[in-house]
């Protein structure tokens, strides 16, 4: 699938997370249940937006990088933010020995790359240029934002599940037959909207992660380095753990808890082998 193709995509997934949002809303209380629901989201939204730097990196632990830590790093990056055209990022260092990286940050203005040790310690330097060049893309394709906002309208959708199920608990519908009998109708609704929610999430960060890789390549010329150093970090993955929170998980270039990863249904990544496939197939 092309970039215009993940692009679509994105939109129809992050408009099914809006509907399911409305629904339950409605399921709930109606037409005021449906606002309680949208501005719900709308102040959870803007909080993960304003603070989403600030919250991954104290997950994850990350410290500054400066340019007398690395200087080669520094040039790298400023050559490769010149190519996509974006601000130099903030440049970070999290003392996990899992080769793995990521980007945050509300726009391309007030953004942050970060790059674990175990990554400086086994790519080469075209292959940390791949991986550096990934995460200016999710940089450049504002994926942040949009992956956060995918995470907390879930998030609001399962919350309000939740209220849902102890409304009915509490006997809710006995009062009012008529509106007892609309909020029993959106049961199926308020049960299964949190698994699809979930699995919406899911499927918009894969899509990113896709998009992320094409971009990246152009961004850096070509596609060797990053499909080289994406077979590195997944196998590394799987045999070196990494403590993150897994709420972080979908932030890295690869899964940094592969090794309890469950079906690819439920994978906030596409499977390495897919992904080195189409980077392959891009003629870059």
């Amino acid at each position: 699938m092309n970039s215009f193709g993940n692009q679509i995509k994105t939109l129809l997934l992050m408009s099914v997370l809006t509907i399911l949002v409305v629904l339950i809303g409605i399921g709930i209380g109606g037409q005021s249940g449906m606002l309680m629901a949208l501005v719900l989201a709308l102040v959870m939204n803007g909080g993960s937006y304003w603070f989403s730097d600030k919250i991954a990196l104290s997950m994850t632990g990350a410290k500054p990088l400066t340019r007398n830590d690395n200087i080669e790093i520094y040039n790298m990056v400023e050559r490769l933010t010149a190519n996509a055209g974006i601000p130099m990022p903030r440049l970070y260092i999290t003392p996990s020995t899992q080769p793995n990286a990521f980007a945050t940050g509300r726009n391309p203005k007030h953004s942050a790359v970060a790059v674990t040790q175990g990554l400086l310690n086994i790519l080469n330097y075209e292959e940390l240029e791949g991986v550096i060049a990934h995460e200016l893309a999710h940089i450049k394709n504002r994926d942040v934002l949009i992956s956060t906002i995918a995470a907390v309208m879930a998030g609001v959708i399962t919350t309000m599940a939740n209220w849902a199920q102890w409304a009915l608990m509490f006997g809710r519908g006995n009062s009012d037959e008529e509106e007892g009998s609309g909020f029993l109708a959106a049961l199926p609704l308020i049960i299964l909207g949190p698994i699809a929610a979930m699995l919406v999430q899911m499927a918009v960060s894969r899509s990113r992660e896709y998009l992320a890789d094409s971009t990246g390549a152009r961004i850096a010329g070509h596609s060797r380095g990053l499909s080289k150093a994406l077979l590195k970090l997944d196998q590394a993955s799987r045999v070196v753990p990494m403590d993150v929170n897994p709420a972080a998980s979908h932030m890295f270039i690869v899964n940094p808890l592969s090794a309890k990863r469950l079906m690819n249904l439920f994978s906030t990544h596409p499977t390495i082998e897919d992904r080195v496939r189409r980077l392959q197939n891009s003629n870059l």
